[in-house]
């Protein structure tokens, strides 16, 4: 008998500090005055620390989080992020060789380039897009693919970490050899070992909830595409589809496919979603899978949520960043305007508020809140529920709420100053 393994989760916010009230962590005047000049703030889940990339002197950089900074520095420093787990890395140059620095501390090898971090649901596992004597692969927590390829891209990392996948090139050809292209050259490799089988082409690799099956888009000849599940293809193909998706329930797989010019959804090949949809994609299951949701287009240029393919009536050009409350009952979505102005609709209902620019919905563990940064007036702000706080800040963060969902943490600087701050949602 084989154990199953277990789904891993994100770090839990319940250790974080929940008192109520406004905590100043950082003078950001200090950061900014103290170098000849900084790049883009970052702050940790938890909301105590802030960090930027920070020119020292000459031709070195380094990192300040909370004053202090990363010693030695480095010829450059790029993709500078907080992990869930709290952990601060970054991509970093030393005589013309990359390594991948985690609070100041590297990885023993160096590499010819870097690019593309991606981190486990839990922060524990850290993964790199890395060329390597012009050969491409992924290195993870140090560790680099045994195989590197003439050509890799479309880079991903399981759930938790324990693998690694990306589209790589198995056969070369020379330029304008079409009939070698169109025998395949490409498929997924998957923690470096290929496919069987080869691809005109390959796109966007995606893991199951336990990393043990990978499913991507496939273009089978020049007019047929395809997902291929673990290098087997469905059964049938399309004229296009979109990204594979998982189900949490029984492990089948859903993407979007094209059939006479509209776009509706399969499962495992068959169609279960009928093709009505000028566009449909970014699909989403809830958490048991009983419950599949996407972004779709029941008429050309105006766009909107479906559950189940069922599409809500609140319509808008663009529509993006489809979230799920916690239970996958609810959902939220950003609408931007005929006027150019974005709003969110919840529920199949938009909020009153239009702003130059808003962020994706966050939802409340109980799924009965939902937050959303925005910019307002040449600031930026929280909205909580449609209703807007009044302060405008220099600088926000996604808003973070509870583990009981009685509570709100913002992240911001305002008067050249970083602070987090809780508060109740009844006084919000």
């Amino acid at each position: 008998m084989v154990e199953a393994k277990k789904t891993v989760t994100a770090p839990s916010t319940s250790g974080w500090d929940w008192e109520i009230g406004e905590k100043k962590i950082a003078n950001t005047v200090f950061c900014s005055t103290q170098f000849e000049w900084i790049e883009e703030f970052q702050v940790s889940p938890d909301g105590e620390k802030i960090a930027m990339v920070a020119k020292v002197g000459g031709f070195e950089f380094s990192v300040c989080e909370n004053g202090d900074i990363w010693d030695p520095p480095f010829e450059k420093i790029w993709q500078l992020r907080y992990a869930p787990d709290g952990r601060l890395a970054a991509l970093v140059a030393q005589d013309d060789e990359w390594t991948v620095a985690i609070d100041g501390e590297t990885w023993p090898d160096m590499y010819g380039f870097l690019m593309d971090t991606h981190y486990s649901r839990d922060g524990k596992v850290i993964a790199v897009a890395a060329q390597q004597d012009m050969k491409y692969g992924i290195v993870m927590n140090g560790k680099p693919w045994k195989t590197f390829f003439e050509n890799a891209n479309q880079f991903a990392l399981s759930p938790s970490g324990e693998h690694s996948a990306a589209v790589v090139q198995v056969q070369s050809f020379a330029q304008a050899d079409i009939l070698v292209y169109q025998a395949g050259c490409y498929t997924v490799a998957v923690n470096g070992t290929p496919w069987d089988r080869n691809f005109i082409n390959a796109w966007t690799p995606v893991f199951d909830e336990q990393g043990t099956r990978t499913a991507a888009q496939v273009r089978t000849s020049l007019y047929d595409y395809t997902i291929a599940i673990d290098g087997k293809t469905w059964a049938r193909s399309f004229a296009g589809v979109w990204n594979p998706l998982f189900s949490p329930a029984d492990k089948s797989v859903v993407a979007p496919v094209r059939e006479r010019g509209k776009w509706g959804m399969a499962r495992n090949g068959e169609v279960i979603w009928q093709p009505v949809f000028e566009q449909c994609w970014h699909q989403q299951f809830s958490n048991d899978g009983a419950i599949l949701w996407a972004i779709v287009a029941p008429k050309y240029g105006q766009f909107t949520l479906a559950r189940d393919g069922v599409a809500w009536k609140t319509m808008f050009p663009v529509v993006t960043d489809l979230v799920l409350s916690p239970q996958g009952t609810r959902a939220a979505a950003l609408g931007k305007d005929a006027n150019s102005q974005w709003t969110v609709m919840v529920d199949d209902t938009p909020w009153s508020g239009r702003y130059p620019m808003a962020w994706a919905p966050v939802f409340s563990p109980d799924g009965e809140h939902v937050a959303v940064k925005v910019e307002r007036q040449g600031a930026y702000t929280f909205v909580l529920d449609g209703k807007e706080m009044g302060e405008g800040l220099e600088n926000a963060w996604a808003p973070v709420f509870s583990p009981d969902g009685t509570k709100i943490m913002l992240r911001y600087i305002r008067d050249n100053a970083y602070y987090r701050r809780v508060v109740e949602i009844e006084n919000f």
